[in-house]
């Protein structure tokens, strides 16, 4: 990969401005996953069919892909620590309100709300992490999207915990992941970068990616495709084709989160071990052989452990995607981690709803051959590590 100097007149990052990006992951992980356990009660509350709820939902990823490609020209004026403490504090102060809007009017500003300032921290902590990686000299985005996948049990564990255990009501729940979450905020301020990528500050608001950006930006939707059908569709894959009860098809998605921690944790070692242009070959193609596992043993605990090597396999694919874009030439580092993060969510949203419309005109384990197919593309790019 080549490298690209940011502004010269900055300091270097050190062990500081490393724990204050791992935790800024982690919260997003945790309010994020923290909104799961609220969607069914939204749905009772204002008394929703599935589609309707399906469109509420679908204000959450509009906020974000509106939000996502600004937020790079915004960290390049007011740097990363603005943003994410401003966005931050949006996307946490919303929250509460998805736990008690009382129409599907005022549920879906809410959810957008939301979603636009999750997005925008998203990409404000994926340029800050691009940046802290650079200075350390060493693989650092695994084990900070880690942090992320550890908010995410955390968050809808501990949402969860609050509700049936503690006995609290959604809103009190919602007040107290809110303040645990701004607290550690504001724990992490100080580590937070004043500065971002001083390239881009005469740069427009968004560019279409290009170039090694534009492949990267494919590599990353595919991969998210596949991240979101196994959310969305790991359990009705095992109870309609394999005839799993509902108990042990929820034990898919469990498997894959899992596997996808576990990987990330220990993917920074595992980068340096195999180098990246590896990890992209092995983990396409492990993600490829899981899919196929799933589809080609007739039996759900089979599809328990394939589920779990679509985990493993997909674990390191977008922190490796992330630092390549962080490392490109062909745009500035902000506008390239844009452009990748907008594209992977894209993938995210429309991922789950291609593979019920290709279910729909044809099978679903068909749809999932697609998948299979999808790691196997990313994984005969390894050589776009270079």
């Amino acid at each position: 990969m080549t490298t690209l100097a940011f502004a010269t007149d900055r300091i270097p990052s050190g062990r500081r401005e490393q724990l204050a990006t791992r935790v800024i992951f982690l919260v997003v992980g945790i309010v994020m996953a923290g909104f799961a356990p609220l969607v069914p009660l939204a749905k009772l509350r204002l008394g929703l069919d599935e589609g309707a709820l399906g469109l509420l939902l679908l204000c959450l990823g509009l906020g974000s892909i509106l939000a996502m490609p600004i937020t790079g020209i915004l960290t390049a004026r007011w740097g990363c620590r603005a943003v994410i403490a401003v966005a931050s504090v949006i996307m946490i102060g919303a929250f509460p309100f998805l736990a008690v809007a009382d129409s599907w009017l005022s549920m879906a500003v809410a959810i957008a709300v939301f979603g636009a300032s999750l997005g925008t921290v998203d990409v404000a902590m994926n340029i800050q992490a691009v940046m802290v990686e650079r200075d350390s000299g060493r693989p650092m985005m695994s084990g900070f999207h880690g942090l992320f996948s550890l908010g995410g049990i955390a968050g809808a564990g501990g949402m969860s915990a609050l509700l049936a255990l503690g006995g609290l009501s959604p809103l009190v729940a919602a007040i107290v992941v809110s303040v645990v979450s701004l607290l550690l905020v504001g724990l992490s301020l100080g580590g937070l970068l004043p500065y971002g990528d001083n390239g881009q500050e005469k740069s427009p608001l968004f560019a279409l990616p290009k170039g090694g950006v534009l492949l990267l930006g494919i590599l990353c939707l595919l991969t998210f495709l596949a991240e979101g059908s196994v959310l969305d569709w790991s359990a009705v894959f095992l109870t309609s084709v394999r005839g799993a009860d509902i108990g042990l098809a929820g034990l898919g998605y469990a498997a894959f989160a899992v596997a996808m921690t576990g990987g990330r944790l220990a993917g920074d070692r595992i980068r340096m071990a195999l180098g990246e242009r590896r990890v992209i070959l092995f983990g396409g193609l492990i993600g490829a052989i899981g899919f196929a596992v799933v589809l080609l043993v007739p039996s759900a605990h089979a599809g328990l452990v394939g589920y779990f090597l679509v985990g493993v396999g997909a674990s390191n694919l977008v922190p490796v995607l992330f630092s390549a874009a962080g490392r490109t030439r062909d745009m500035s580092p902000g506008l390239a981690i844009t452009a990748v993060s907008t594209l992977g969510y894209l993938g995210l949203l429309a991922g789950p709803a291609l593979i019920g419309f290709v279910a729909h005109l044809t099978t679903l384990p068909f749809a999932f051959v697609l998948l299979s197919a999808a790691m196997l593309m990313v994984a005969a790019s390894y050589k776009v590590a270079k």
